[in-house]
């Protein structure tokens, strides 16, 4: 994959920007890394006729036309009903209900395509006004090494070998940063997300309102959450 960075340009001009600032030429040139989640589903969709005996089209088909509308319970339908595995499961059901990662036709070229579309759809009409708390959080993770950023429709994960932060607008008030920081204790303000108990990697969140949120505790957490995942 290619190493993530910003190009000159984008460096030049976010130095001329006010703190906790990115131009937004800037930031539409941040160079995005493929999502870890299309080479593998690529090679799924390659396999799914052989191992089920039906492709993608069909089970799509097949679901929206006899399985149950809710995610959960299709999910468990297919398993049952079909012997299908867990992934399986869950990436058929994405796709014929939802599909949260929203990966632009399972192909890298167009989903890095798609990466500043996405990114700016996250922002769009009253969530604008978060764009700049967003964009500050992008310039701080891409200090810290090399990372790969990588947008979906609903969150933008960022990786060093896993991923080990994600930013999510859950309003158009707040954004939330989830944080993989494992045994780190919980705090009024560094919350569980549920993670552990679920085995997810993301552990805890931090909801951020303004500039003014990204104080030296949070930019901690978020290096912390880098080094952890050498």
């Amino acid at each position: 994959m290619p190493k993530p960075r910003t190009t000159a340009v984008a460096r030049r001009a976010a130095r001329r920007q006010p703190a906790g600032r990115i131009a937004n030429a800037a930031a539409e040139e941040i160079r995005y890394s493929v999502h870890p989640g299309v080479t593998m589903v690529q090679k799924w969709i390659a396999e799914l006729p052989a191992k089920t005996g039906r492709s993608l089209p069909q089970w799509i088909r097949h679901i929206k036309g006899s399985g149950p509308a809710d995610e959960r319970a299709c999910r468990q339908w297919l398993k049952s009903e079909y012997g299908l595995g867990t992934n399986s499961a869950w990436w058929l059901v994405e796709r014929s209900l939802g599909n949260d990662l929203g990966l632009a036709d399972e192909n890298a070229e167009a989903y890095l395509a798609a990466c500043p579309s996405y990114v700016s759809a996250l922002y769009a009409g009253e969530r604008l006004p978060l764009r700049p708390i967003h964009d500050e959080l992008i310039r701080l993770v891409l200090e810290l090494g090399e990372v790969r950023v990588c947008p979906c429709r609903t969150i933008v994960p960022i990786y060093r070998r896993h991923v080990f932060a994600q930013i999510k607008p859950v309003s158009s008030k707040r954004i939330s940063l989830g944080l993989a920081l494992g045994d780190e204790p919980f705090t009024a303000r560094l919350v569980d997300t549920g993670g552990r108990a679920k085995r997810d990697r993301i552990t805890h969140r931090v909801s951020l309102a303004a500039l003014a949120d990204i104080d030296l505790q949070v930019k901690r957490w978020l290096k912390e959450a880098y080094f952890r995942d050498a």
